[in-house]
């Protein structure tokens, strides 16, 4: 794959410009959805880089990461005339990143790619590592290619638009993130000893301290990078970034599929990839713990935080045949065998484990039950 540079921006401008110029684009195309059209586009606008950039826009939402947004952009890319050496630009949220992504590496047989994700999800997660795709038949993410872009350019000041929700679901991968990695790192404290003072138990989510975060942010990011670059396709360490999504995806499948059975009338969209991946971060860990020795005292205090911040979705025993099911589609299942990721301590990664159906319903009860 195309190496991919992530920048860590302190202005905006200017980096856009330098990862512009360095495609030498014969034409410029900005994707958003119709949030970030709103929130995000009026940011970058004004600059001179984007003055003749034709903005495509598509719908908002995970329902709408769908083949009809994908040949939308399509269409639009062959009505603006583009070729293969013109530019999109993905400005938005996982969603915008994973189809653009997509639609771009397959326009062509692929375009130049620029990510700037929006969201702290689609920051530490989504738009970095060069998974693309789409959801399909009920699935998420059934289809999709695995292509980088050229730039990652990543800037807090997009967070400034973001509510609670939206926070907290970017703030389940940057868990995940310290999960896998070592608990004691040169220069860098404990992540989730008690008593961690920078630590993301620590950390004030529900009033996050913005410069804070950026740190952070940038801690995360490179959990990730450091783990793709030995990996980037996924044969065996990249499996520990699906820690919590086995049955995470399998909750996010499921409220795409029964909206009613979970939101509240209020509700209008599908729950965030993020609560899902922290529900099941609780699931995989209570496996951790019957399957590979992870700690107790350790799955507690994550456990508390998640329960604490993220709440549950409110399913019944009822439920799981279907979930099972669902898990029976994910990507990582081996000779028919649902596949998670596990841990037997912080960083102590065991990918390609396997669990018994009743096994995966104990991990269930614990969620819905537990502490």
């Amino acid at each position: 794959m195309e190496e991919q540079k992530v920048i860590i921006s302190h202005n905006l401008e200017e980096a856009l410009s330098k990862a512009i110029e360095e495609c030498r684009p014969d034409r410029l195309l900005v994707l958003t959805d119709e949030t970030t059209q709103q929130l995000c586009w009026p940011v970058v606008s004004s600059y001179s880089c984007l003055a003749d950039a034709h903005h495509i826009v598509i719908p908002a939402g995970d329902d709408h990461k769908n083949l009809q947004s994908l040949t939308h952009v399509w269409e639009e890319l062959q009505r603006q005339g583009a070729t293969r050496h013109s530019l999109l630009i993905n400005l938005g949220g996982g969603m915008v990143t994973d189809l653009g992504g997509f639609a771009a590496s397959t326009f062509k047989r692929g375009i130049h790619l620029i990510n700037i994700p929006t969201t702290l999800l689609a920051m530490v997660d989504a738009s970095v590592g060069g998974k693309t795709g789409i959801n399909f038949g009920g699935l998420k993410n059934e289809l999709g290619v695995f292509r980088n872009a050229s730039s990652v350019i990543l800037d807090t000041i997009f967070l400034k638009t973001l509510d609670r929700e939206n926070i907290l679901s970017g703030y389940a991968e940057m868990l995940k993130h310290g999960l896998i990695s070592p608990l004691h790192k040169e220069g860098a404290p404990s992540l989730f000893e008690k008593g961690a003072e920078r630590g993301l138990l620590s950390f004030d989510i529900e009033h996050p301290d913005m410069q804070e975060l950026k740190r952070m942010v940038d801690e995360s990011v490179q959990v990730k990078q450091r783990i793709v670059l030995r990996d980037p396709t996924e044969q065996g360490l990249r499996k520990a970034l699906n820690l919590g999504h086995t049955i995470g995806h399998a909750f996010e499948s499921y409220a795409l599929n029964n909206p009613s059975s979970w939101r509240g009338q209020e509700k209008e969209a599908p729950i965030l990839h993020g609560y899902a991946v922290a529900w099941g971060l609780v699931c995989e860990l209570y496996l951790s713990v019957i399957k590979t020795g992870f700690p107790v005292d350790r799955m507690r205090q994550v456990v508390h935080f998640i329960f604490e911040h993220y709440g549950r979705m409110p399913i019944t025993c009822h439920d799981y045949p279907t979930l099972l099911q669902l898990m029976t589609h994910d990507k990582k299942n081996i000779a028919g065998q649902i596949n998670f990721t596990l841990l037997g301590d912080i960083g102590d990664i065991r990918i390609n484990q396997t669990a018994t159906k009743q096994e995966i319903e104990e991990a269930l009860d614990f969620y819905r039950e537990g502490m």
